[in-house]
């Protein structure tokens, strides 16, 4: 019988409320319970081992960030390297040698999760990017990752056509998965006790809108449009029901009184982070004090880190009679499946992902949009328009009670057959069981040591030249065509800002660097222990000749140290000189460094390998042979000169 599969999984901590954190519970609790599969999951923006919280997860949970916030402070200082910490950049390649997994799956923005493909074990196990992308142009970050893996998953058909209509065949779609279990249509009966426990009139008309607080919500776009309606209908009882943090983002209460929106028809929710009940009312201040436990400034409008259950979320859609979902782009919105399968009429901007919420089917309401490009990116974005929200209003309005829920019960079909977690999880098991276990004895986490010495082909094409170059002088793979290193030396030497024979000798440069700075850093496993304080190194690089004559030395130098172990270095095509010589403890490697006496002799902090080092390739007008630690013995007699 086959072990069970080992997936990582890269995403927000499946206890997080957002979109990612609600993604990770549904999809990890459905793989937990198939008993198929060990899961570790690495939880972006967590704290990696000390929040509590982590034990929770019947599955391994660690966090990307440092534990301690000194640790943490010293990447505080880059904004770069910050973010690259909090997605994950710190840990990751130690999570991998640890679990050993045959599957990194990663879900997250392309900018959170871009740097895995730098790494060493990136194609040598099978390997999946889920991310979102909601708006065109896409995204340069998401093209490149694209056409470096044969797995790239995105959360909409929108984004999808778009890299598949540039030749992109290896992307595909795949929904998040909706935990569709906790959201249900509410029997009448049950809505208008609900309308009742929290004071709501059954006979008020409730536009709802389920949202983080962000600028890409478009907050102002639906309160100048249901201001429009107000209007149309003065005497319809109403209000604007917005789960949402109003101690962030858009500044709600301004924008209402500018639109002429009494403040009393802005409903929202308020949850106690000392007894954790919730209420649903007037807005009447981003922090109120609990009527329940009695706490001053308990309650909050709900937020990331305080909010309320799934089910409790369900009442929520419940006390709705439409939901509103205006927006200038998505990835995926929850939001909007939530409210299908509560059985809500929905209203959706028709651009980005909102194109496949208002398909044939889907059973939304369209809103129209016009469009604008986003200052700083270019990229398009939808600004909704307030009157067709208005119109779209209306209509819901207008429908009797009965083709409501004929609406909302075909809306919730579509959904559950395309997005709940038994549909999009036995998806997800159908690829993790074709693709094949990986033997970790076969696979080294160790970078590939690079080639300063590579003997280059004669290639004619500059980019093919280049790519070639890295991948077998600088061992980067991962490198290719697409890259924007590859691309800006491409046009420096067709312009011939640069030469070839330039750029190769500096690439063999920074190999020869590299490959040395290797070397000292592991210098002290090729030493012995025991001998730690009694050690002598004899330089000689080549040729053969002055290799050989060396051999005449080491007799003399084991009897004038003869507690020393006498280690000699050279290059590898002459260990065979030396090999088996009595006098000789062990032979090593040479690498240029060896000539530096504060290196191997030490200085300062650094105590160095050896006691006495010598050199006699070198002359002493450019070494300081001489020193050697103060123990050398000088074998002969100035006298007898």
């Amino acid at each position: 019988m086959s072990r069970k599969k080992k997936i990582l999984y890269q995403s927000d901590f499946a206890l997080a409320k957002t979109g990612f954190g609600r993604c990770s519970k549904a999809l990890l609790t459905y793989l937990y319970k198939t008993g198929k599969y060990e899961i570790f999951h690495y939880c972006c923006g967590v704290v990696h081992s000390t929040n509590p919280n982590l034990a929770k997860t019947p599955w391994k949970s660690v966090g990307t960030l440092p534990d301690t916030q000194q640790e943490m402070n010293k990447y505080s200082q880059d904004p770069k390297m910050e973010q690259l910490v909090n997605y994950g950049a710190l840990y990751l390649d130690n999570v991998v040698e640890d679990f050993k997994p045959d599957i990194y799956l990663a879900a997250q923005d392309i900018w959170g999760i871009e740097f895995a493909q730098n790494k060493n074990w990136f194609k040598k196990i099978n390997t999946i990017f889920w991310t979102t992308l909601d708006s065109l142009p896409i995204l340069p970050q998401a093209t490149k990752a694209a056409k470096k893996m044969e797995n790239f998953w995105i959360w909409s058909n929108f984004a999808t056509k778009a890299m598949n209509d540039e030749g992109m065949k290896n992307v595909k779609t795949m929904h998040g998965p909706i935990e569709d279990s906790y959201f249900r249509i509410l029997p009448p009966e049950t809505k208008k006790e609900m309308r009742n426990h929290f004071g709501i009139p059954e006979d008020m008309f409730i536009i709802g809108f389920v949202f983080r607080n962000q600028l890409r919500k478009s907050v102002p776009n639906l309160l100048e449009g249901y201001s429009i309606w107000k209007k149309n209908n003065p005497d319809k009882k109403s209000g604007l029901l917005l789960h949402t943090s109003f101690g962030e983002g858009w500044n709600i209460p301004k924008l209402a009184n500018e639109y002429g929106i009494d403040q009393k028809e802005i409903l929202t929710t308020y949850i106690c982070k000392s007894c954790n009940n919730y209420i649903i009312t007037s807005f009447s201040g981003h922090q109120i004090n609990c009527p329940f436990c009695g706490d001053k400034k308990s309650m909050s409008t709900t937020n990331v880190n305080l909010g309320v259950s799934e089910w409790q979320l369900c009442d929520v859609y419940n006390l709705m009679d439409v939901y509103c979902h205006p927006f200038t782009s998505g990835g995926q919105e929850y939001p909007i499946q939530e409210a299908k399968l509560c059985g809500l009429t929905t209203l959706v901007t028709n651009y980005s992902c909102g194109q496949e919420m208002c398909e044939e089917g889907a059973h939304s309401l369209p809103l129209e949009w016009s469009e604008y490009r986003e200052h700083g990116t270019e990229f398009i974005k939808a600004s909704t328009s307030p009157e067709s929200i208005a119109a779209q209003i209306q209509k819901v309005y207008d429908m009797s009670p009965e083709e409501r829920l004929e609406k909302g019960q075909k809306a919730r079909e579509w959904t559950l057959e395309n997005y709940s977690i038994e549909k999009i999880g036995a998806k997800m098991e159908e690829v993790f069981d074709n693709m094949p276990e990986i033997d970790w004895d076969e696979i080294s986490l160790k970078p590939e040591t690079k080639n300063p010495d590579y003997v280059m082909p004669d290639i004619k094409d500059d980019e093919s030249w280049l790519i070639h170059l890295y991948h077998n002088v600088m061992k980067m793979d991962y490198l290719d065509e697409h890259d924007q290193i590859i691309k800006e030396y491409a046009l420096k030497l067709k312009t011939q800002e640069i030469s070839r024979k330039d750029l190769e000798n500096n690439l063999r440069q920074e190999a020869r660097r590299s490959v040395n700075e290797e070397k000292m850093k592991d210098f002290s496993k090729w030493v012995d222990e025991d001998d730690e304080g009694k050690r002598i190194l004899y330089s000689m690089p080549g040729d053969d000749n002055d290799v050989f004559m060396s051999t005449s030395l080491f007799e003399s130098i084991k009897k004038t140290y003869p507690d020393y172990n006498l280690y000699v270095a050279t290059e590898p095509q002459y260990h065979e000189i030396i090999s088996g010589n009595p006098y000789v403890h062990k032979v090593l490697p040479y690498f240029p460094e060896m000539d530096n006496a504060f290196w191997t002799e030490g200085r300062g902090t650094h105590k160095g390998f050896f006691q006495i080092s010598l050199s006699p390739h070198l002359s002493t007008q450019k070494n300081i042979d001489y020193l050697h630690n103060g123990v050398d013995k000088i074998p002969f007699n100035l006298k007898e000169a």
